[in-house]
């Protein structure tokens, strides 16, 4: 997996390519029908299961999946990644109806959901495990992110 590590001292979130992690276990709550073309997109924000119970509730949203992603460990177990030695994140994989809602409103909503000044982790949750990163799966995507970073530190917000 490749790493496009974009740090500045205001903005510790890493931007990453996304394989499908096998540790991505379905989940059976889904919240709008199924999309023609439903599109994925993932993110780690600390825990998962605070990212994943505020993404659970957004218009547009067809499944969320709270799993593991970057690390170097085939199918690793919670008690593994949470020694930190694994590299992966806590991240949610989220199936959405793109046109319902964009993939620049799910940046917008995770932006909102971490602090990006935080390099250690995320609240209470810390560690390597905890902390921020967008996995793209496609060249928008990673684009988009970019952007998005980028919009971010130079708005003045942080």
């Amino acid at each position: 997996m490749k790493y496009i590590i974009l740090t500045t001292l205001l903005l510790s979130v890493l931007i990453s390519s996304c394989t499908v992690n096998k540790s991505f276990a379905r989940d059976e709550k889904a919240r709008t029908e199924p999309a023609e073309n439903p599109e994925t997109a993932t993110f780690a924000g600390g825990c998962f299961w605070c990212m994943e119970a505020f993404f659970q509730e957004t218009e547009g949203i067809i499944e969320v999946v709270s799993g593991y992603a970057g690390g170097d460990k085939e199918n690793p177990t919670y008690q593994d990644v949470l020694t930190g030695t694994t590299g992966h994140h806590e991240a949610v994989q989220i199936v959405y109806d793109p046109l319902k809602i964009s993939y620049e409103e799910l940046l917008d909503f995770f932006w909102k959901q971490i602090d990006p000044t935080d390099a250690k982790g995320q609240f209470v949750d810390r560690g390597s495990q905890y902390t921020t990163a967008i996995f793209y799966h496609n060249d928008t995507q990673k684009k988009l992110a970019e952007k998005s970073k980028k919009e971010l530190e130079e708005s003045g917000r942080l």
